[in-house]
This record gives C-alpha cells, sequence and structure tokens, in this order.
C-alpha cells in the first residue's frame, strides 16, 4: 500500500508553487532595474561623447548673434558692442540672492551641475502633460550652458540635448566655482531691447549701475530673462509686476528679504525709475545705421525660418548682403548726391540678383537719425506702383495667354469702366487712337493697359501676378490695378527679376546660412518657380528696353548698358487735393517709381512722402527715382559682365513700319494682323507724324532722329563698359516709338494711375 502524503506536506506542496513567482518577480524587476540602468548610462555616454566643447570665452560672451557678409566677414553683432560686463564683485548680492530665488534655490548644494529633484518634478509635470517637452528641470549652470552652445527653442529640449546639458554641467561644476557661474549668467541674459546682461539693463531701464537700484528694480530685472518681451514694463506693466512680485516672494520663502521689505517693494509702482528709453539710447554706430533695414528683415527671416530669436542664440547669420553696395546706396540718399528738395521727402530701394533672388541691398528710408530697427518702406511701405504695375498685370499676362505680338494693335481712345460713369485718361489727357503694344507700353499709355487686361481677363491676370510673388488685397483685385496697385519695392524687384532671368520667380531673400553655437548649420537657397514662358520674358524685356532710351525713363539709362525697365507715377485723389490745395494742377504725383533690370541685377526704387499730403512732386522731382537707379545701376555695373538678352527660338521677328518687332514663332500673327503706319483719327484723336525710331542712344530725355541716323550713332558710339561684349545695343533690337510732340518737352512725360480717374 502507497504510502498517503500527510497535511503537513500537501501543505508545503500547496505553498511551493506561489512562492516561486514572487521570487522570479523580485528578480526579473532587479533585472530590468539593472538593464535600464546599464541603457540609461549607456545612452547618456552614447549622448555625451558628442557634446560640444565650451570655453571660458564662451560663457563670458553675451547670446547676441554675428550677421556675415557673403565673404566671411564679420559686419555686427547684435548688442554686443553695448554690454556692460561686471565682475562677481561689483554685482550686489542682493541682485545674486533674488536670481538664486527664482531660477534654482539649491544652486549652492547642487555638486554636479545638476538638481535631481528638479529632473524629476519636471519628469512628473511632463509625463501628466502640465508641461510642454523635457523643461523644467534645468539649473541655473545649465541654463547657462544652454545659452551658451545651445538652442533655447522649445523643440530642442530633446533628451540628447539634457543628456549634453547635464554632462556639461558636472564639467562646469568642476572648473568655475559658483560666483563665477553665477556672474557668466546674469552678464548673459537677454533682457530685451538688444540689451545683454543685467547691469546693461539697469542703465537701459533706469539709468543707474547695479549697485544704485532699489529692491523692487532688483526683483524686476532678476525676473525678466524667463519672457524679455513679455514682461516688458512699458508694453505690459500688468504682467512685469506680476513676474517681479514672484521674484520676492521667492526671496521671502528663502528668507533672503524680510515681510516688511518684500510688503514694500510689492507697493512700488513698476514704472517707478524708468527713465525716458532716448535718454537711454546708446550711441548708433555708422555700420548699424547703413544696414538697419536690411538688418531688420534678416531678423525676420531668421525667426521665420528657424523659429528662434537671433537677439538671444548666439547665432552666425550669413547674409546676401553687399557691405560695398549697401555702404553706397545709403551715402546716395543721405549725403546730398541727390537731390532731394526736402528731408522730409522719402525713398524706398531694394536691389536683388535676378537669378537667385538674394537681396543684394536694400534702404528703407532716408534722414532716419539713430533709429534702429524701425518701419523699412521696402518692405512694409506698400503704395501704389503706378505703371511699373503694366508688365506684371496686363502685358505679360496678354503675352503669356493670348499670344500678343509687340505690334498687336491696340486702343488708345475714350475708355468709360464697365458699369460705372468714370473714364479713364492718359498722363496727357489725350488719346493716341490705334497703336501698337510697344508704343502703349514705352509711352505709358494707360486706355491700352486697361483694355488689354479687360482682354486677358482680370482672374488670369491676378494669378500671373501671383506667380510673381504679389497678391493683391481683396479691394484691389479690380481692372483699375492694371495701372497701380500696392506694392512694395521688395516685391517688385522680385517680380521685375522674372523677366530679366527669362521667366523664373525668386522669393526676395536676406540670408544664405545659419551656423548654431553647437555647430550645427542650415543653408537657405530658392530653386525658384516658373513665372512666365521665356518668350514672355523676353518680348517684355525687348519693349521695356525703350523706356529708357525713347520714353518715360529716359532719365535712367546708363550709357552703353543693356537694361530695360519702367516708370510709375500716381496722382493725388480730389480728397486728397480738398486737403492740400498745393497739390492741386498739371504735373504733380503723390508717388514715383522706376524699377530697372540687367542680367544681372533688378533696381526697385520708391519716392514720395510718408504723409502723402505733405507735399507733391514735380516733374523734375519725380525724376529722383530714375536717378537713384541709374547712379546705383552705374555702381554695380561696373563689375558685372554686360550682355544683351538672348533671343528664344520660341520668338520670331519681323519689320513692321520699319520698327523690328517680336511674335510668337508658333503663332499667325505676323501674317494676320496689320498695323497702321499711323494711328486713326477722329475728332477725339490728335494727330501726329509718323513714329521716327531711335537706339539706345547716349541721350536723357526722348528725341527723334531717323532710323539711319540711330544706326550711325549706335556703330559709332563707343560703350563705358570695357567688359562687354559689344560697345552698344544694336539699332534694331530697340528701336521704339518716340513720345509725340506734345510731351518731348525738356521734363520727361509722366504717366499716372490717378485714383480719381482710375478706380471705379
Amino acid at each position: 500500500m502507497s504510502k498517503q502524503p500527510t497535511r503537513q506536506s500537501r501543505r508545503r506542496a500547496q505553498q511551493k508553487p506561489a512562492r516561486r513567482p514572487i521570487r522570479r518577480f523580485f528578480k526579473w524587476l532587479l533585472i530590468g532595474i539593472a538593464a535600464v540602468l546599464v541603457l540609461g548610462l549607456g545612452t547618456f555616454a552614447w549622448y555625451a561623447k558628442d557634446a560640444p566643447t565650451i570655453s571660458q570665452s564662451d560663457l563670458q560672451s553675451d547670446g547676441s548673434s554675428g550677421i556675415y557678409g557673403p565673404d566671411g566677414k564679420l559686419i555686427i553683432s547684435l548688442g554686443l558692442e553695448h554690454r556692460t560686463y561686471v565682475k562677481s564683485s561689483q554685482i550686489p548680492q542682493q541682485l545674486k540672492d533674488a536670481v538664486v530665488s527664482i531660477e534654482d534655490r539649491r544652486f549652492y548644494q547642487e555638486k554636479f551641475g545638476i538638481d535631481p529633484l528638479r529632473i524629476a518634478s519636471a519628469a512628473v509635470a511632463n509625463f501628466t502633460g502640465k508641461s510642454d517637452g523635457l523643461q523644467g528641470g534645468s539649473t541655473l549652470t545649465q541654463q547657462l550652458i544652454k545659452l551658451s552652445v545651445f538652442s533655447t527653442k522649445t523643440s530642442d529640449q530633446t533628451l540628447k540635448r539634457k543628456a549634453q546639458e547635464a554632462w556639461l554641467a558636472m564639467q562646469l561644476e568642476q572648473k568655475y566655482s559658483k560666483a563665477q557661474i553665477l556672474e557668466y549668467y546674469i552678464n548673459r541674459v537677454y533682457m530685451n531691447h538688444g540689451q545683454y546682461g543685467m547691469a546693461t539693463a539697469a542703465k537701459y531701464y533706469y539709468n543707474r549701475s547695479l549697485s544704485q537700484l532699489s529692491l523692487a528694480q532688483i526683483a524686476f530685472l532678476a525676473g525678466l530673462p524667463q519672457s524679455p518681451a513679455g514682461y516688458d514694463p512699458v508694453k505690459n506693466p500688468t504682467g512685469a509686476t506680476t513676474r517681479r512680485n514672484e521674484v520676492l516672494n521667492a526671496m521671502l520663502r528663502d528668507q533672503k528679504i524680510t515681510q516688511a521689505q518684500a510688503d514694500a517693494a510689492k507697493a512700488t509702482s513698476i514704472s517707478t525709475g524708468l527713465v525716458d528709453r532716448s535718454q537711454t539710447q546708446q550711441t548708433t554706430s555708422v555700420t548699424e545705421k547703413v544696414i538697419d533695414p536690411y538688418l531688420t528683415e534678416v531678423v525676420k527671416e531668421v525667426k521665420a525660418k528657424m523659429h528662434v530669436n537671433p537677439y538671444t542664440t548666439g547665432l552666425k547669420i550669413y547674409t546676401n548682403i553687399d557691405m560695398s553696395a549697401q555702404r553706397y546706396l545709403y551715402n546716395l540718399v543721405n549725403d546730398g548726391t541727390i537731390a532731394f528738395p526736402s528731408d522730409q521727402m522719402q525713398t524706398a530701394v531694394t536691389m536683388t540678383d535676378p537669378n537667385t533672388g538674394k537681396v543684394i541691398a536694400q534702404i528703407g528710408g532716408r534722414k532716419t537719425g539713430d533709429t534702429l530697427l524701425g518701419f523699412n518702406r521696402a518692405t512694409q511701405n506698400t503704395r501704389s506702383n503706378g505703371s511699373t504695375m503694366k508688365p506684371l498685370l496686363d502685358y505679360g499676362p496678354a503675352i503669356e495667354y493670348l499670344d500678343y505680338a509687340t505690334y498687336q494693335p491696340l486702343q488708345d481712345t475714350p475708355y468709360t469702366y464697365a458699369g460705372t460713369n468714370l473714364q479713364l485718361q492718359d498722363w496727357d489727357k489725350q488719346y493716341l487712337g490705334t497703336i501698337t503694344m510697344r508704343t502703349a507700353l514705352v509711352q505709358s499709355r494707360n486706355v491700352p493697359a486697361i483694355r488689354t487686361l479687360d482682354a486677358v481677363g482680370l482672374t488670369r491676370g491676378l494669378n500671373f501676378l501671383k506667380g510673381l510673388g504679389i497678391t493683391l488685397p481683396e479691394a484691389e483685385q479690380t481692372l483699375s490695378s492694371g495701372i497701380g496697385a500696392s506694392v512694395t519695392t521688395e516685391q517688385e524687384a522680385a517680380a521685375y527679376g522674372a523677366m530679366a532671368n527669362g521667366g523664373t520667380y525668386y522669393k526676395a531673400s536676406y540670408i544664405n546660412k545659419v551656423v548654431s553655437p553647437d555647430g550645427s548649420s542650415q543653408t537657405f537657397t530658392s530653386s525658384g518657380s516658373k513665372a512666365m514662358k521665356a518668350s514672355t520674358a523676353y518680348m517684355l524685356t525687348d519693349m521695356l528696353k525703350g523706356v529708357l532710351t525713347s520714353g518715360t525713363g529716359t532719365a535712367a539709362k546708363v550709357t552703353g548698358l543693356y537694361e530695360a525697365g519702367k516708370t510709375g507715377t500716381t496722382e493725388y485723389t480730389q480728397a486728397e487735393i480738398n486737403a492740400n490745395p498745393a497739390l492741386a494742377g498739371t504735373g504733380i504725383a503723390k508717388d514715383s517709381w522706376f524699377t530697372g533690370y540687367t542680367r544681372n541685377r533688378v533696381i526697385s526704387v520708391w519716392t514720395g512722402y510718408d504723409k502723402a499730403t505733405t507735399a507733391g512732386m514735380n516733374y523734375t522731382q519725380q525724376t529722383i527715382a530714375q536717378q537713384i537707379y541709374k547712379a546705383l545701376m552705374s555702381y554695380e555695373a561696373k563689375s558685372l559682365p554686360n550682355k544683351d538678352w538672348v533671343k528664344p527660338s520660341s520668338v520670331a521677328e519681323t519689320t513692321v513700319n520699319g520698327v523690328r518687332e517680336l511674335y510668337l514663332a508658333k503663332s499667325t500673327a505676323a501674317s494676320q494682323t496689320t498695323v497702321p503706319e499711323t494711328p486713326s483719327t477722329n475728332t477725339q484723336v490728335p494727330q501726329y507724324q509718323t513714329p521716327q525710331y531711335q537706339t539706345p542712344a547716349q541721350t536723357e530725355t526722348p528725341a527723334q532722329s531717323s532710323s539711319s541716323e540711330a544706326s550711325s550713332q549706335s556703330a559709332s558710339s563707343q560703350s563705358s563698359f570695357a567688359a562687354t561684349e559689344s560697345s552698344a545695343p544694336e539699332a534694331s533690337s530697340s528701336a521704339e516709338v518716340t513720345p509725340p510732340e506734345e510731351s518731348s518737352s525738356a521734363a520727361p512725360p509722366a504717366e499716372s494711375s490717378s485714383e480719381a480717374s482710375a478706380t471705379p
């Protein structure tokens, strides 16, 4: 008989299976913890090995970015020239206490530059969704490292960056004392308005040294680095007060001040002691003045493309600026070389490389004093561009979509906007009957331009314009915009660049490369987008050459240079004239434009007054835009090749009434279109003589000469550009109809997109 198990043995048998899983659980738990530790340490070591090096100069420098030219030479540093650096012995103990209390209360107890309690607290906050990203656990030492070698962007607060911060913090704590680390931090933080360091900020906000500040003022400065713009005491006094009081509460908690001191400081208005900003304005350097408008756009572009503040991230920003051209342009409009009638008359200029879209030089105003990063008229002043719009919205789309030839017959006859009784007029208040598209563009006739846009269709015209980087406000999406709408010189330079390079649009750009403090870099280039056919660009350019040789832009002509361009002016409305009767009269313009180009440069110029009714511009003053273009283009052309545009195979040429004209090779327009030798006449259209033609003669005002004389002049004239392929453009390539006798006076004719007569 087999032996039966006892009750005790059965109990032991039942207990064994229960014990084994528990032992296994703890065994694997310990193994798991060990694995996590090993993995964590391995990951930490893996990340830490790639940590950048950090030097004392990195720690002592401010967080400003350097602005460099394409040649790699430093042009200026943002904020560095104005910083006041203070040693630890010069920093009041109360400020040290305020900074430590609000930023890192266990700063002096941290042995390795990291705070495990803060890291754990931040991790919990991140895990529960109460914090954005891996942040909140940084010590003062880690913050200093981040300011010195890392980006401060939220998106960059990754596990890898945190590991590297911790590793570098341990190294710093071994190498530098707590007093030194605190000194570096207090001198490095950004304090808004281009100010770095708390000593600099004390001078800026209170016109005092750190030792002269009150407790309330010290608390404000200590709390400002968390959000320099958000706690601006002028723009956001409520937010600034709240933050200052948080600092005071932290100091009270840490027993650095008494309750009575805290209450007295809190009762102080945040505006107490603040000085007028004009009193704290630093002396502006010449370089800052020269590049100010360009720098404004660089800062905007860096923020838009990299989502960082270049004033706080210590970047190396390589720009597209040509400092030689920038200085020349600045001096040109400020030193009296151009005879402006007064300091109140303003200008905006943008020069680009049409083959890349790079902005080479830019001026956003003149006689601006020490104002920095102010209103940039080149990118913000959307004044009507007048007739410089015609190639972009009227004639370009007509060639692109309707296969117009340069000799397309157009009607310059009385025209009334559909659905209104508003009659459109030309600048001379006359009509020329049937004329060619070339003549209409060169002489800047308004009526043929609007008739052409009407034939194209407003929708197609606006889409064509959009392809050139210009989207008009909804209120301006009307036929009348065909002779002028809200555009900046930056937009227009980029748009005309597509005509200059054969049809590709490049958005205007100011930066080409940005290097971060950790050595990583981003390069910015544009492949461009096709905005028009090569045939359209060439035919527009061929017609626009005549604007400078025999049309409304002769004051802009650079001798011997292959160039094209367009003038633009706008008149005053009746309401503006009522506000200032002195603006009434023939030939007084509100805005004057000239945009011209070669194969290598585009220059767009606007002139006028910020307050339009301040004064008007007479015929002579309207040519100032052309004078600026001519001077700057002449300066640039000395170092650039002078080459004519090459006719694409899709364009054919013919002779009409002795003029070389162009049409699309696939088009039958050449055989079907008949162009009268002279415009048709009636009681409303003045007669004028059969057009005479001229080459790119070396004249600055419209003139008449026979084609044979023109050819002779072209053959004998000597170009001022030695490096060109030929001494001057051939006579047949740019023969144009001269303006009628009524406008061939010494004062060049001006066209207008008068709001009174052009806007329905």
